[in-house]
């Protein structure tokens, strides 16, 4: 596999940019919990949230997003439809989407409708070492992350004490990111909402993967300096991603 690329930070800085002057739209069909704070991440990075899952509109909201996001962390009959709903016409339309398959170590039927949306071909997917290894059945090393890459069709941002972004060719190990995060809920889903933002102004999807995991590593690192617990956490990461900018980027971001 190809090794990672030194630039990832400047890229990340540019992708920011892009995101920032075009304000794109991610449609989420997330978990309940995680609606307000993942609303609040993609508004603080210069995006535009919309959340409805309602059958009669889902639809014209997907179509005319510009990433869309999927989440199975609430694993209702109406999110599950609307998240057929959505992707079939995300794919008609050529508007990128990611997966976030949350949980679905701990629950078969939702492990089941996972693999059949892994079908459907989203651009990426953001998960846990638990939850890949559930849907690919196996190992999560790096040669079983490439190869269950290149089956898939997909990008995989696989997070944990070190990230690593996966297209089958490219690996990257990120290295940022800070313990307070795991003990803030729907960071996990704030981050696929990023990976959402990012693919709506790149086409390569490992780039734009490894940007949005770039972006709320080095956010959580800055949030952690300035947070007291978890609470305070929760607002200072929001803070940080309004107020990245390329020089910290740059200088903090931890690629290996």
């Amino acid at each position: 596999m190809q090794a990672p690329h030194r630039e990832l930070p400047a890229m990340t800085a540019d992708i920011l940019d892009r995101v920032r002057a075009r304000r794109p739209r991610v449609h989420c069909i997330t978990n309940a919990v995680a609606q307000a704070f993942t609303a609040n991440m993609l508004l603080a990075a210069g995006a535009v949230p919309s959340m409805t899952i309602a059958q009669k509109e889902v639809r014209a909201f997907a179509a005319t997003a510009d990433a869309l996001l999927v989440n199975l962390g609430t694993f209702d009959p109406e999110r599950q439809k609307a998240a057929v709903a959505a992707i079939g016409v995300a794919n008609k339309a050529g508007i990128p989407w990611v997966l976030d398959p949350v949980f679905i170590d701990r629950s078969p039927p939702r492990a089941a409708f996972a693999r059949a949306l892994v079908q459907k071909k989203p651009r990426a997917l953001r998960l846990n070492a638990a939850e890949l290894a559930t849907l690919a059945g196996g190992k999560t090393d790096d040669r079983a992350l490439a190869r269950t890459a290149r089956s898939w069709g997909a990008v995989i941002g696989l997070t944990g004490a070190h990230d690593r972004v996966c297209d089958g060719k490219r690996l990257v190990t990120l290295a940022n990111g800070h313990p307070l995060m795991g003990q803030v809920t729907a960071m996990g889903c704030a981050a696929s909402a990023l990976v959402g933002v990012t693919l709506a102004v790149e086409a390569d999807a490992w780039a734009a993967t490894a940007a949005a995991l770039t972006l709320v590593g080095v956010a959580g690192d800055v949030a952690a300096e300035r947070a007291r617990g978890p609470g305070s956490f929760a607002v200072e990461i929001l803070d940080a991603v309004a107020a990245l900018d390329r020089r910290t980027l740059v200088a903090r971001a931890k690629v290996g």
